[in-house]
């Protein structure tokens, strides 16, 4: 490769059809370091291997970043007609181990690879014409087509990351080198980490939306915050100094590791961080595409529960209290550092963007006497990921940041040697859960202060209205003990779609045994989900149980699912009864329609005339179908 990654493009400009070139080439370049990486696959076959159980095989996202542009680009209306629709239900849906994920590769018939490679040139054609072409005014806002290209070019960019991380994940037989992968230079010994003064300040977090820089919805907003003064970690710790942790039987106290944490240990049997291989009892490194030599000085690679388990070890120690930095405390380490935005830093001042693909020495990129403050690896915080003031979603992807505020996804910062686009600005935020595996390390504090999130309702204001209509108000939903009445076959498996906050899945399962709660937005889902798994729902300062309802004898039957109406999986079907409340009605009966069994009952909220179905009555705003024996 000649240019590994390019920096994004601004939002602002002079000339439009220089932004269209500028566009154009950073989606180029960004759609072929994606495919470039999966050369790291030893052949196709290795394409169908999950390398971590909770995920996908390879293939899914080898091919969803691709159908993640054509699907945000007819869910908002800018094209009109659909590549291969069984690869664009197939490739939809990602993994962040909620309930409603499907990682059962059962319900997969996965695609043969040289078909997703056609598909994927298929795709890049078609979002190139569209640079090219769709009507554009500078600069670039939310409401622009164009934004949701620079969407899909951004979403590639962190998928570029987290799966590299997949592949270095994936058992080495299966690996192959690629020359143009570079390891950093190894060197021996790190040096002996020391602590620096941060002092007290006032932190102000989040960024305008007239900002020139693409940003995903939860950057924008404010949040203010007084910090005291405190100490940081001169360097990232690094394999060295991790190792005294390991050899002192860290993995094997259980005081050292909260209730989360003792969880993964009992469902890993980890003994030591994910990329060390053991050797008769000496510990080798797993880089990208081979195993070396330990590199003492390079940051460890760790998750959040063994980072916050080293935290206890060494308070224990020393005698000192050390924890994980916050969000506000990162930014004053990175104030204190003497950046201003991170945009085009030269290979010599930070490892980040491709400059080598590894990590490298802890001591190697300095700035203003902190190490590493971007680059590297991420650095693991204490917070949990949470919308700033004023934080609203984008309509075009509105779930993107809304299903990880639920206190169990920690932000990680400063990016790492794999990161690049949005990824390595200022204003990034992104977080896992504790246990996942990116590249990240982590530096530790001394601070008094304790806290760790900003509490904040659950549910954002549309979410939160539509829980009081269905959930508080007398909701008549009468409709479906009426049409009830007009099932001939067994009454066993019932699909609702459009489904919401869940209201009407639970009332279904008075009369089925399986319910299948659908909704295309996981931002909904996740409040019938919450209701179901903690019987009490809170919701702008009231408080119902399941019991108050009835339901909670028969929340078991109801699984909460997210999928596209109109492009349905290959296995949604068997249903009797179908209750839909979805925007294009002609769409989901053409997708429905050989998903229901022999004089299967449909009631949907709008009329329709299709010969598949007759009508048996009209009431109140809902019609009951019956499709043709």
């Amino acid at each position: 490769m000649n240019k590994q990654s390019l920096y994004p493009p601004t939002l602002d400009g002079n000339s439009i059809e220089k932004k269209r070139q500028e566009i154009r080439e950073y989606f180029h370049n960004t759609y072929s370091l994606y495919e470039k990486i999966f050369e790291l696959l030893k052949d196709d076959s290795v394409f169908y291997r999950k390398s971590e159980p909770t995920r996908h095989p390879m293939i899914f996202y080898f091919g969803h970043t691709a159908t993640f542009f054509i699907n945000k680009l007819i869910n908002m209306k800018i094209i009109e007609r659909r590549v291969d629709p069984n690869l664009e239900s197939m490739f939809a849906i990602g993994v962040d181990e909620m309930s409603w994920d499907d990682v059962d590769s059962a319900n997969y018939n996965w695609a043969e690879v040289s078909e997703v490679r056609a598909y994927r040139d298929k795709v890049k054609k078609i979002v190139d014409t569209l640079i090219m072409e769709l009507p554009l005014t500078l600069p670039i806002t939310g409401e622009s087509d164009m934004w949701v290209i620079l969407m899909g070019i951004e979403h590639e960019r962190i998928h570029i990351e987290t799966s590299l991380v997949l592949h270095r994940q994936m058992p080495l037989e299966f690996i192959k080198e690629v020359d143009d992968f570079n390891l950093h230079p190894q060197s021996l010994d790190a040096p002996q980490n020391e602590m620096i003064d941060i002092a007290k300040s006032t932190i102000y977090l989040g960024k305008e939306r007239t900002h020139n820089l693409y940003g995903w919805d939860n950057e924008y907003g404010s949040y203010t915050e007084e910090i005291e003064s405190f100490q940081t970690a001169k360097y990232l710790v690094s394999n060295a100094e991790y190792m005294k942790f390991v050899r002192d039987g860290g993995y094997e106290t259980s005081e050292y590791w909260d209730e989360e944490g003792l969880n993964f240990l009992k469902t890993s049997g980890a003994k030591h961080p994910t990329f060390w291989v053991e050797f008769d009892g000496e510990y080798r490194y797993r880089a990208l595409s081979s195993v070396i030599d330990m590199p003492q000085n390079f940051p460890v690679d760790v998750n959040a529960l063994e980072a916050e388990a080293f935290c206890r070890y060494k308070t224990q120690k020393e005698g000192v209290r050390y924890s994980l930095p916050s969000e506000s405390q990162y930014r004053a380490i990175y104030e204190r550092s003497g950046l201003e935005d991170i945009l085009e830093l030269s290979d010599s001042d930070a490892n980040q963007n491709f400059v080598s693909f590894s990590s490298s020495p802890v001591n190697r990129y300095n700035f203003n006497g902190i190490y590493d403050v971007v680059g590297n690896v991420w650095q693991w915080s204490r917070t949990s990921i949470f919308g700033f003031d004023g934080f609203e979603v984008h309509k075009a992807y509105d779930d993107f940041s809304v299903p990880t505020f639920d206190n169990k996804h920690s932000l990680i910062l400063g990016s790492s040697w794999a990161s690049s686009g949005n990824l390595i600005m200022k204003n990034s935020r992104y977080a896992f859960r504790k246990h996942f595996y990116q590249n990240a390390g982590f530096r530790y504090v001394i601070s008094t202060d304790n806290s760790t999130k900003k509490e904040q309702n659950s549910y954002e204001e549309d979410v939160t209205k539509n829980c009081i209509e269905s959930y508080f108000s007398e909701v008549d939903y009468s409709y479906i003990a009426k049409a009830i009445k007009y099932v001939t076959t067994p009454t066993t498996k019932a699909l609702d779609f459009g489904c919401k906050t869940g209201r009407s899945s639970f009332e279904l399962a008075r009369y089925f045994s399986e319910v299948d709660g659908v909704d295309i937005s996981a931002r909904y889902i996740r409040v019938g989900v919450d209701f179901k798994e903690y019987t009490i729902l809170n919701c702008l300062d009231k408080t119902i149980s399941l019991n108050d309802f009835g339901y909670e004898r028969v929340k078991d039957q109801v699984a909460f699912k997210q999928a596209d109406p109109n492009n349905l999986k290959e296995n949604f079907g068997g249903y009797n009864f179908v209750v839909a409340n979805v925007e294009n009605l002609e769409l989901f009966i053409d997708n429905i329609k050989d998903r229901v069994t022999k004089n299967a009952i449909l009631v949907v909220f709008s009329p329709i005339d299709r010969k598949e179905f007759e009508l048996l009555e009209e009431s109140k705003g809902f019609y009951i179908l019956r499709k043709r024996g």
